[in-house]
């Protein structure tokens, strides 16, 4: 009896699942894109708030100002301020390119089988961003993750100071081209690679940074 329940509940399930796969278009309006450019300060995006009104401002150049736009970045607990996690920020999706290819359906599938890859990982403007091997290598994306797109916590602080440093500090840093220098998971990791050198331009460019970050339409 027992084993006939538990058959009928994995049917069940699989068949929600199918259904909620078959659910999710193809194709959709834009609610992802990596900025065509950071603020120009580097690790200082003016904290989340300002880092969503750049996201908000590119979007809205582009055509798609009506939707509200979130940037995927996670901060630290500071000061009995708790700590807030990028994934709770981006609403739950499904999500588009430029292009209107899909990203992610929902959150645990971009944090676990996404179709995020250096052709999809677009610009608002639909234009690819330059990764590892080309000049300037532009791969280094701001996060502040951790890979299931929870914030870190504990020293150092790898978030620029929660996005208000454009000197000390650094940060954690994903590849939109998934490719690093071995094939290790750390490497090709889309939002928690590596830490950056500092957080000034040229500290982030010396590992293959812009000051760029995710954007995604969280209505």
């Amino acid at each position: 009896m027992n084993s006939t329940r538990a058959a009928v509940i994995t049917t069940l399930a699989a068949a929600a699942l199918s259904v909620s796969c078959s659910m999710t278009p193809s194709s959709g309006p834009m609610g992802f894109f990596v900025t065509s450019v950071g603020p120009g300060k580097g690790g200082d995006l003016g904290g989340l708030a300002g880092a969503d009104a750049h996201c908000q401002k590119l979007a809205a150049a582009a055509g798609a100002g009506t939707r509200s736009w979130r940037a995927y970045l996670s901060t630290s607990p500071a000061q009995n301020v708790p700590a807030v996690h990028a994934r709770d920020r981006i609403g739950k999706g499904p999500w588009f390119n430029a292009k209107g290819e899909l990203i992610a359906r929902e959150v645990a599938q971009l944090h676990d089988g996404n179709n995020l890859t250096k052709a999809t990982a677009l610009n608002e403007k639909g234009q690819a961003v330059k990764g590892r091997g080309e000049t300037p290598n532009e791969h280094d994306i701001l996060t502040g993750s951790r890979s299931d797109g929870t914030a870190l916590f504990g020293n150092p602080n790898l978030t620029c100071g929660n996005w208000t440093s454009g000197g000390d500090g650094s940060a954690m840093v994903g590849h939109h081209d998934r490719v690093g220098p071995t094939p290790d998971p750390w490497a090709t990791s889309w939002n928690s690679s590596h830490q950056s050198r500092g957080c000034s331009m040229d500290a982030l460019r010396q590992t293959g940074g812009a000051g760029l970050y995710y954007c995604f339409a969280a209505d």
